[in-house]
């Protein structure tokens, strides 16, 4: 049988935090898809206002949905960082437990949105010592939610980070092999794994055939945020000749911080970011379907 790459397929989208908190939900995805993105990444991380979304109520998902079909860009990944302070390998079980709740209304907002992908970062605790019984405790949850996942129909994704515990793909793999569920991959974030001192294409080999998603950002050693794209250290031309070489068409999406924009423009700084992107993409691409 032919083998076909068709590396450049890739739906490409944004980090919801990319641009201004204050916009509404239709103003963020047609600024999203003006600047090119095909989808925008939500986050549920550990502030009040986000993790408030997932107590959202009907008419408040029916906002979403509606916000979507208006501008015809879709919500397609979520990044749950609210475990960084709800960790589900806690010492306190009122912790874990509150990790399991936000884990199972995660994936509940995602089936109902119609979001294909929860991206989980690696933590097994971040504000507390970490031993082998927290990574234990962590293991136990995603492999509960795996099988939540499973009932959904919504993939989760491990996401290497800056803890020891999963700081690179190959320690991801470690978790995801262990909970042996189709419904668990890993999420590669090149930054991180330049930031934490690991070379990208390597660790990329590793996870051939088992990630569904990517993060992009640029890097340095030591440094995970904020850094311009191709300003740092991240080999974006090798990284994206190396996908092109493991066939993935999954998602990518480029993780930027408003905030952290020295140039006061967002949205230009976004659309720049894309153009950069899809560049590399078109030189990496051996056979593309426009």
């Amino acid at each position: 049988m032919k083998s076909f790459n068709n590396f450049g397929m890739n739906k490409i989208g944004i980090y919801e935090k990319a641009l201004p908190s204050e916009l509404t939900w239709e103003d963020r995805l047609r600024q999203a898809g003006e600047a090119g993105y095909d989808f925008v990444e939500m986050s549920i991380d550990d502030s009040d206002e986000r993790l408030s979304r997932l107590e959202w109520k009907a008419s408040d998902r029916n906002a979403i949905r509606h916000a979507t079909e208006n501008t015809g860009i879709p919500i397609l990944t979520m990044g749950v960082s609210g475990h960084r302070k709800y960790p589900m390998g806690s010492m306190l079980e009122k912790l874990r437990n509150r990790g399991l709740e936000i884990l199972y209304q995660a994936i509940d907002l995602a089936n109902d949105l119609g979001i294909r992908i929860i991206q989980l970062m690696g933590y097994d605790v971040f504000y507390e010592k970490s031993d082998a019984l927290t990574k234990a405790r962590f293991l136990e949850g995603l492999a509960q939610g795996a099988s939540w996942a499973s009932a959904a129909g919504v993939m989760l994704a491990l996401e290497n980070v800056d803890v020891d515990t999963v700081d690179s793909v190959a320690k991801a793999l470690k978790f995801v092999r262990e909970v042996n569920s189709p419904w668990l991959k890993v999420y590669p974030d090149i930054g991180n794994l330049v930031a934490s001192g690991f070379d990208p294409v390597e660790q990329l080999i590793l996870a051939e055939n088992e990630m569904v998603g990517v993060h992009l950002k640029d890097a340095t050693p030591g440094e995970y945020r904020g850094v311009v794209f191709d300003k740092g250290d991240v080999p974006f031309t090798p990284v994206f000749k190396k996908l092109s070489e493991l066939k993935f068409t999954g998602p990518m999406v480029v993780e930027m911080w408003a905030h952290l924009d020295k140039t006061g423009e967002p949205f230009q700084a976004i659309a720049d970011t894309h153009e950069f992107i899809e560049h590399i993409i078109e030189t990496n691409s051996r056979s593309k379907i426009n």
